[in-house]
């Protein structure tokens, strides 16, 4: 990791309000430096190498309201490499109002995350015409696609109800673990839990199944906390 380092700028900060004994909750963020992030810093030799020796890439979907043109350049050079490039729509705004840089690197993308209330904005701006999640992920896999080694995958959790997965022109469900209401104590992180879980698994070369297992572990875990926290040692 080589982090940007912005002496103008204090590092960001979030406010996070959960209420209904940890079922919803609303933020605000003052991205401050995180919003100054430069093209040039990417450019820098350093990080280059690093770009260079990786087989996979993660962007939230975040990162389009602050620097698109680094990630056309990372996206660019997964597609050359025949590398893999996963994006996160990450909240319905991003594709209301940053529709054209997402629709600049969409067709480099060949994992997209997502959650039900993503998939239902994204599918609005897209124009399809329909708000049933199944449907939504089927048109998103189908979409334009630059690298034509491997079809797109799209994966959009519903919370408490079965994960979607559209890929190679099926959409299968997966049931995602139970759990007491009166165990959650804080759904932030559950979402990003998930990637980081489900990713765990598929860079290791997992089938769907055992992915998708792993990322629902990991968010029905981190819903048990007070914050994104690890306490201990998980049992997966």
């Amino acid at each position: 990791m080589k982090c940007q380092v912005n002496t103008t700028n204090p590092t960001g900060t979030c406010a996070a309000l959960i209420t209904d004994d940890g079922k919803h909750r609303s933020l605000v963020a003052n991205l401050a430096a995180a919003n100054d992030f430069t093209k040039s810093h990417f450019d820098d030799k350093d990080v280059q190498d690093i770009v260079e020796k990786a087989d996979y890439f993660y962007i939230g979907g975040f990162f389009l309201t602050v620097s698109p043109e680094s990630i056309l350049h990372v996206a660019k050079h997964a597609c050359e490499k025949n590398k893999f490039l996963m994006m996160n729509l990450s909240a319905p705004f991003i594709c209301q109002y940053f529709a054209e840089p997402m629709s600049k690197a969409f067709p480099y993308i060949d994992v997209l995350f997502g959650n039900e209330t993503e998939a239902v904005a994204f599918s609005k701006q897209q124009n399809f015409g329909t708000e049933d999640i199944k449907e939504i992920a089927l048109k998103a896999a189908a979409m334009e696609k630059s690298n034509k080694n491997r079809q797109r995958m799209v994966i959009f959790t519903q919370g408490s109800d079965p994960t979607i997965i559209a890929y190679e022109g099926v959409v299968k469900e997966y049931a995602v673990n139970a759990i007491k209401p009166s165990d959650i104590v804080d759904t932030n992180g559950a979402g990003d839990s998930f990637v980081g879980g489900f990713l765990s698994e598929f860079i290791q070369g997992s089938d769907i199944a055992a992915c998708v297992e792993k990322g629902n572990a990991a968010a029905n875990y981190i819903i048990r906390q007070s914050g994104v926290t690890l306490v201990g040692t998980p049992a997966f």
